[in-house]
């Protein structure tokens, strides 16, 4: 279960790099983004990013694993949408 917790961490600290590099990256798409997310620059997502990964730790930690399995799902995604977003192929 220790293992877990630690791959969801380090996968948590992923996503908040890939997140912060699509806010600065400047992307036309950002402009879109529903008012709810707007306030302090688009940053108030990151606390969304926050909830899911604190979400995600304690269900891993309670011995959930297939959490684990869901958040590093989660994580491919959002890398390979971050990565599309950051080099403008989308």
């Amino acid at each position: 279960m220790t293992i877990a917790v630690l791959v969801v961490f380090c996968l948590g600290v992923i996503n908040f790099a890939a997140h912060k590099a699509v806010l600065e990256s400047g992307h036309p798409m950002l402009a879109q983004v529903p008012w709810l997310l707007k306030p302090l620059g688009g940053r108030a997502s990151l606390l969304v990013e926050f909830v899911m990964l604190l979400g995600a730790l304690l269900m891993v930690s309670a011995g959930s694993q297939g959490w684990a399995l869901l958040y590093l799902v989660y994580s491919l995604v959002n890398g390979v949408a971050a990565w599309l977003i950051v080099t403008e192929r989308l």
